[in-house]
C-alpha cells in the first residue's frame, strides 16, 4: 500500500484480562475511518475469527493527540486463539483494502506467550535522586497484590509506596475495572547494590524482576513489558521521516535549548547594574525571611544556595533553615559553620525526620521577616531576586504577594533551560496548575491569615498554600523576570513527572479543597493528559435558557452542519436565532422555511441593513429570551456533545463575564486558544496554527485560564453583562468588535475565560486573503485606529495575560530578542 492509502496502525496489543485465550489489539486508520478495509488475524496461516468494537469522539482524539493528523476513531479487535499455542510458530495480522494485502503486525509465538500471564504489570522508570531510588510503573490488581523491594538475600527493604491514577492503562485495557489499575511509585534508600530487585506477590505466587540502576536498561525492559505500545516506528511509518525527525528534535531540545542560554546571558543584570542595586536605598526596606526545608541536601547544592543569598543586592534578609534529616543528619557540621559565618542564617535542628510541610513550617516558626519567601534546598536565586521584590513593594505599597518567572538549571549549575515566563495574576490558570511555584514571597499577615503549609497535601503543599493565599490576598503582583533557578537534571524526576504521581493527586485535592472553601460546591477536579495540569468541571445546578445567535448569509451547507452539531449536544434548553443578512441564493430561504418548520427551537430573524457584524449580533441579542447568549459563526461545528455545559459552567460564575472555546481549522490545527492584545500588531490568536498534536507552551492550549479576550466565533456571554456594556460596538463593523466587547466586559471587573474542553471546528479558510478593495482597506484602517485609541493603555503596558519576554510577531510564545 502507498503512503496515501488508508493504512491501519496497531497501537497496542494484549491478552484479555478475563480470558487469556483471547488476543486483543487496537489501532487507528491514517484517514480516521476504516471504510471498506478488512482486518484479519492468522496463526500459522490459519484465520482466527475477530470481533470489532469502535470508539469515537473527543476522548479518542485526546488519546492520539501526538499524531499530527486528526484521529477521532479507534478500532479494537479481539479473537480467540487456538488452545495449543505452544506448538505454533507465529501470529500475523493483515489488512486488505480490496486491492492489496499488507502485514501490519507479526510476532513469534515464544515472545507472544511471555505476555500471557496472570499479573499484568510494567516497570517504567528507575531513577536515583539524592541517594533515594524511585521506581515507577503500573499493575492491574488481581486481588491482594503486594509490591516490595528485596535485598540480595531476598529480604524486604523498607520502602514507601504511593499509588496513582493511570488513565493511559485504563484506556489500553478497557475490560479492566478502573479501581484495579494501579499506577505506583516505590521509593527506598539506596544501599550498596547496583541492581534493583522488585517483587510482586499475589496469593501463593511471586514474580521477581532484577534490573540494573540504568535508565536505558529499564527502558528496554519497559518496551518488552505486557503493554506493548508501538511508538516511534509506527509514527515514522505513518507520517514519514521529516515529521518524525521534527518530533524527535522537539523532544530532545525541549523548550528553549541553546537559544535560551544565549538570551539569558543578555538579559541577566550585568555587574555594573548589580553594584548600583547594592547602593540603592528604598523608602521601604522590609526584612525578607527565606525559608528552606533541608533533607540530606548535597553539600555542593546547599553551599550554592547560601552563596546565592549572600550574593543578593538587597541586604535585609534572613535565611531560615529547618533540617529534617533526623538525629544523625549529615548536615549538622556544615550548618553549624554557616550559622557562624553570617548572623542572618538561622537553623532549626530537628531530632526526628520530617516530611516537607512540617519541615517548612519549622523554618517559618523562626522567621522574623515582614515578608516570607520560599525556596527549595538545592535551588538558586538570581542576585537581583530580592531587590526586584522590594522594588515592586515600593512601587505598589499594597503588595501582599509577589511571584516571578523562573527557569531550570542543571546539576552543575551551569546550563539553564526551560524558562517559564508567566502571565500576571490569572485566577483560572492558578486553579488549573501551580504556575506561581517559584519565586513566591508573601506578606506575613497573609501567611497568618492563610495558615502555614498543610501536611495533608504533601507533594503539592506549595500549591495548596498559594491557593489559600490567593483567597486572602487582594493585591498579587508578578515580576516578569527570571529570578529563580530550579535545580533539575533534564533526565531527572523534574523531567519525568510520572515519578511523582502522589504529588499530582495531592494537587487535585488541593484545588478541590480551595473550591470548597470559597463555596464552589458544584465542581469536580480531574487530571488532563499533562500531569500537573488540572481540569475543572462544573455540575449545573440549574439549566437556564441559552440563546444561540448565528449570523448567516447563504452557505447553507455550513449552516446545516452547525445546526446539526447543536442538535447532538446533551444540553437542550436553548433557542436558536439565525440572523439572516443579505442572502442571495433561493436555496437559503428554502432552508430557512424548512428548518423553522422542523425545529421549534429555531427562529430566523431578518436584518435589512448593510453588513455590520456588531449591529447584526446586537439585533439578534435584542430579541433573545435567554439568560445567556452563545454567539456562533455559521461555519463552526461543535465537536463535544457537552460543549454548551462546558461554556455555561464557567459563565454562570458571578466573577465571569464571557467564556470562549478551543477552535480548530478543518485540518485539526489550532484556530483559537485565546486572544492576546498586541500579538501580530493589534491582537492575535495565541497558538494559532499549532498542530493539534501539541499542547503549547507549558500546556497552555489545554489549560483552562483567563485571557483579555476570546473570539466571537464561539463565545458565551451573560445577558446581564452584555446589556451592561451595551453589546457590540457598531463602530467596529468588521474588525476587533469581539475583542473590544471582551475588554469592555473586563472593565466591569469580570473575567474572560478560555475553556479548551469546549471544542469546535471553525471552517474559516486558513488561506483566505485579506480585504483588498480600497474601501475595505480604508474601513479596516479606520477600525484599527478606533480600537487602538480606545485601548491605548493596554498597548503601552502590554497584555497582562501575556509576558513581555515573548515575541509579538510569533504566536507560539517564542522568546523576544528585542527587550
Amino acid at each position: 500500500m502507498k503512503s496515501k492509502d488508508n493504512r491501519f496502525e496497531i497501537m497496542e496489543t494484549h491478552f484479555h484480562l478475563d480470558d487469556k485465550d483471547v488476543f486483543v489489539f487496537r489501532g487507528v486508520y491514517s484517514k480516521n475511518k476504516m471504510g471498506s478495509n478488512k482486518i484479519a488475524l492468522f496463526i500459522d496461516g490459519e484465520r482466527v475469527p475477530l470481533s470489532r468494537k469502535v470508539r469515537e469522539g473527543v476522548e479518542v482524539r485526546r488519546m492520539y493527540a501526538k499524531y499530527p493528523y486528526l484521529v477521532n476513531t479507534e478500532y479494537t479487535f479481539s479473537g480467540r486463539l487456538p488452545e495449543n499455542l505452544e506448538s505454533k510458530k507465529k501470529l500475523e495480522i493483515y489488512e486488505h483494502d480490496g486491492k492489496r494485502r499488507r502485514r501490519v503486525y507479526h510476532i513469534g509465538m515464544g515472545k507472544l506467550l511471555k505476555y500471557r500471564k496472570d499479573l499484568r504489570y510494567t516497570i517504567e522508570n528507575i531513577s536515583e535522586v539524592n541517594g533515594r531510588v524511585e521506581i515507577t510503573g503500573w499493575y492491574i490488581d488481581i486481588g491482594g497484590v503486594k509490591v516490595d523491594i528485596l535485598d540480595k538475600h531476598g529480604q524486604a527493604v523498607p520502602s514507601e509506596l504511593k499509588y496513582g491514577y493511570r488513565r493511559d492503562v485504563i484506556e489500553a485495557f478497557p475490560e479492566a475495572v478502573p479501581e484495579n489499575v494501579k499506577g505506583f511509585q516505590l521509593v527506598y534508600q539506596k544501599g550498596e547494590e547496583k541492581k534493583v530487585r522488585i517483587c510482586f506477590g499475589y496469593g501463593k505466587h511471586t514474580i521477581q524482576e532484577v534490573l540494573p540502576l540504568h535508565p536505558s536498561k529499564v527502558k528496554e525492559f519497559a518496551e518488552e513489558a505486557c503493554l506493548n505500545v508501538k511508538k516511534t516506528g509506527s509514527y515514522w511509518k505513518r507520517f514519514g521521516l521529516k515529521i518524525t525527525l521534527k518530533r524527535v528534535k522537539e523532544k530532545l531540545t525541549k523548550h528553549g535549548g541553546e537559544d535560551y542560554q544565549k538570551w539569558l546571558e543578555k538579559h541577566l543584570p550585568d555587574q555594573e547594574t548589580l553594584e548600583k542595586q547594592k547602593k540603592h536605598q528604598f523608602p521601604k526596606e522590609p526584612k525578607i525571611s527565606m525559608v528552606v526545608p533541608l533533607y540530606k541536601t548535597p553539600k555542593k547544592y546547599l553551599l550554592e544556595l547560601v552563596d546565592s543569598l549572600k550574593g543578593q543586592t538587597y541586604a535585609n534578609w534572613e535565611l531560615c533553615f529547618s533540617d529534617g534529616s533526623g538525629k544523625d543528619s549529615p548536615l549538622l557540621g556544615i550548618l553549624k559553620k554557616l550559622e557562624k559565618s553570617d548572623s542572618r542564617i538561622k537553623v532549626v535542628y530537628n531530632k526526628e525526620q520530617l516530611r516537607i510541610s512540617e519541615n517548612t513550617n519549622r523554618a517559618i516558626d523562626i522567621a522574623t521577616g515582614d515578608f516570607i519567601g520560599f525556596a527549595d534546598h538545592d535551588d538558586l536565586l538570581t542576585p537581583d531576586a530580592l531587590y526586584e521584590c522590594v522594588k515592586v513593594l515600593n512601587t505598589h505599597p499594597d503588595m501582599e504577594m509577589v511571584y516571578s518567572d523562573e527557569d531550570k538549571v542543571d546539576g552543575e549549575g551551569k546550563r539553564y533551560f526551560q524558562p517559564h515566563f508567566k502571565p500576571d495574576f490569572n485566577k483560572d490558570l492558578l486553579n488549573s496548575t501551580n504556575y506561581f511555584c517559584h519565586l513566591v514571597v508573601v506578606e506575613r499577615s497573609v501567611l497568618e491569615k492563610a495558615g502555614k503549609l498543610n501536611p495533608e497535601f504533601d507533594g503539592a503543599q506549595d500549591y495548596d498554600f498559594v491557593l489559600r493565599c490567593s483567597e486572602v490576598a487582594e493585591h498579587i503582583y508578578h515580576i516578569p523576570k527570571i529570578l529563580y533557578h530550579w535545580r533539575a537534571h533534564e533526565d531527572s524526576t523534574a523531567e519525568n513527572p510520572e515519578s511523582k504521581m502522589y504529588a499530582f493527586e495531592a494537587g487535585a485535592r488541593a484545588i478541590q479543597a480551595h473550591y470548597n472553601r470559597i463555596g464552589w460546591k458544584n465542581t469536580k477536579v480531574s487530571q488532563t493528559e499533562c500531569l500537573g495540569v488540572y481540569r475543572t468541571h462544573y455540575t449545573l445546578e440549574e439549566e437556564p435558557l441559552v440563546s444561540i445567535i448565528i449570523p448567516n448569509k447563504d452557505h447553507v451547507d455550513d449552516l446545516k452542519k452547525c445546526l446539526d452539531s447543536i442538535a447532538h449536544c446533551t444540553y437542550q434548553n436553548y433557542e436558536i436565532l439565525i440572523v439572516e443578512n443579505n442572502s442571495e441564493e433561493e436555496e437559503t430561504f428554502a432552508y430557512y422555511d424548512s428548518i423553522e418548520k422542523q425545529n421549534a427551537k429555531v427562529q430566523v430573524l431578518y436584518w435589512k441593513d448593510k453588513f455590520n457584524y456588531s449591529a447584526i449580533n446586537n439585533y439578534g441579542a435584542a430579541q433573545a429570551k435567554g439568560d445567556y447568549f452563545l454567539f456562533l459563526n455559521n461555519d463552526t461545528e461543535i465537536i463535544n456533545e457537552d460543549c454548551i455545559q462546558e461554556l455555561l459552567g464557567f459563565c454562570m460564575r458571578e466573577d465571569v463575564g464571557a467564556v470562549g472555546a478551543r477552535l480548530y481549522f478543518e485540518d485539526g490545527t489550532i484556530q483559537h486558544a485565546g486572544v492576546i492584545i498586541g500579538l501580530g500588531g493589534i491582537a492575535g490568536h495565541i497558538f494559532s496554527n499549532t498542530p493539534h498534536s501539541q499542547v503549547g507552551y507549558f500546556a497552555r492550549v489545554i489549560t483552562q485560564q483567563d485571557y483579555s479576550a476570546v473570539t466571537a466565533a464561539c463565545v458565551m456571554i451573560g445577558k446581564k453583562e452584555f446589556e451592561e456594556v451595551e453589546g457590540f460596538d457598531v463602530n467596529l463593523a468588521v474588525a476587533f468588535n469581539d475583542i473590544d466587547l471582551c475588554l469592555r466586559i473586563r472593565k466591569l471587573g469580570k473575567l474572560i475565560v478560555y475553556n479548551p474542553f469546549a471544542e469546535l471546528f471553525h471552517y474559516e479558510s486558513k488561506s483566505r486573503g485579506s480585504d483588498t478593495t480600497q474601501d475595505k482597506i480604508e474601513r479596516f484602517n479606520n477600525e484599527t485606529m478606533y480600537f487602538e485609541k480606545r485601548w491605548k493603555h493596554i498597548f503601552e503596558m502590554g497584555d497582562p495575560y501575556y509576558n513581555r519576554n515573548f515575541a509579538v510577531d510569533r504566536f507560539d510564545c517564542s522568546l523576544c530578542g528585542k527587550n
